[in-house]
């Protein structure tokens, strides 16, 4: 792996992508190997934003491999405000060997990785969530097997970072997704495009719909998120009645393909985007994918600072 940062899946190759899938397979299968990986190296976590299963574990990641976390909070202080990013990341760089940034903006992860000689991953920024769409698509591949083209998942609702992570990890491994969103609220244009060039090389299909039953026809997983993300909560009330045709109910899950899986990133909003006897039913692999984060991201930084050091090696 010769990537220095994870700012997006579509900076990945396919053969990272699957790569990151293999070492999370190894690391959860035998944690004890790998306890002393990170021996020596310290991590420090940037969150603008509230946080439950990133802060976790992402810490408990990086300590189960041998590291130390330092976390900074800057949920009442938005970086950039007291001190320059470009400052920030300089300044941390003599310090850690590896920076985590959960932040509003997808241009300030894009400035640390710009000026910081240490890996820096996108914890979730407005625009992307890469961990979480390889580990969700790394916990399929637990469910269905390693190869995963052709493996049809719906996403319906908001066109959101989650989506467009979701788009763009289809694309790298073959899968074929399609999402439902009500008009307005697609993906953005340019993650199509960029996950489109994509889908030309490994087979994948990536279709935007308006209506959720056609979203759903077929498919093996079904996946929503919350109508609002962080940042919108203004427009709560409002994208509550734009999305109410767009909840994942009963109803909408037999439209997909018998024991299609329910996925979703958490945290949930039962009775808006999704309904309880779905989210809670024994199809739904909620609480697999939130696992799944410490594995995918104890693979991510031990990956990303083993090719950082190859790098300074070279």
């Amino acid at each position: 792996m010769a990537l220095k940062d994870l700012i997006s899946i579509y900076d990945l190759t396919s053969k990272e992508v699957q790569k990151i899938f293999a070492t999370a397979a190894s690391l959860k299968a035998d944690p004890m190997k790998y306890a002393h990986s990170l021996d020596g190296c310290s991590v420090a976590l940037i969150f603008e934003k509230p946080s439950l299963r990133t802060r976790v574990t992402f810490d408990l990641g990086a300590t189960q491999m041998g590291a130390s976390c330092v976390f900074l909070d800057h949920q009442g202080v938005r970086l950039g405000e007291r001190e320059s990013v470009k400052d920030m990341a300089l300044n941390l760089e003599r310090w850690v060997d590896l920076i985590v940034a959960r932040t509003y903006s997808h241009e300030t992860v894009i400035e640390f990785a710009a000026h910081a000689s240490v890996p820096v991953i996108n914890g979730l920024s407005e625009f992307s969530h890469p961990c979480q769409g390889l580990t969700d698509y790394f916990t399929l591949t637990e469910k269905v097997g390693p190869d995963l083209k052709g493996f049809k998942i719906a996403y319906v609702g908001d066109g959101n970072n989650t989506c467009h992570s979701l788009i763009f990890c289809a694309a790298k491994i073959g899968a074929h997704i399609r999402v439902g969103t009500p008009k307005g609220y697609e993906p953005d244009s340019e993650v199509l495009k960029l996950a489109r060039k994509d889908a030309r090389k490994t087979g994948a299909k990536i279709e935007v719909v308006n209506d959720p039953f056609e979203a759903v026809d077929g498919a093996q997983a079904v996946y929503t998120d919350v109508w609002a993300s962080m940042g919108f909560e203004a427009e709560t009330e409002r994208r509550r009645e734009i999305f109410s045709s767009f909840r994942v109910t009963r109803k909408l899950m037999n439209s997909a393909a018998r024991g299609a899986f329910f996925m979703h990133c958490l945290p949930a909003h039962r009775g808006d985007e999704v309904d309880a006897n779905v989210i809670d039913s024994r199809t739904s692999i909620v609480y697999d994918q939130a696992e799944n984060r410490l594995h995918t991201q104890k693979s991510i930084m031990l990956l990303l600072v083993e090719s950082n050091r190859a790098i300074r090696e070279s």
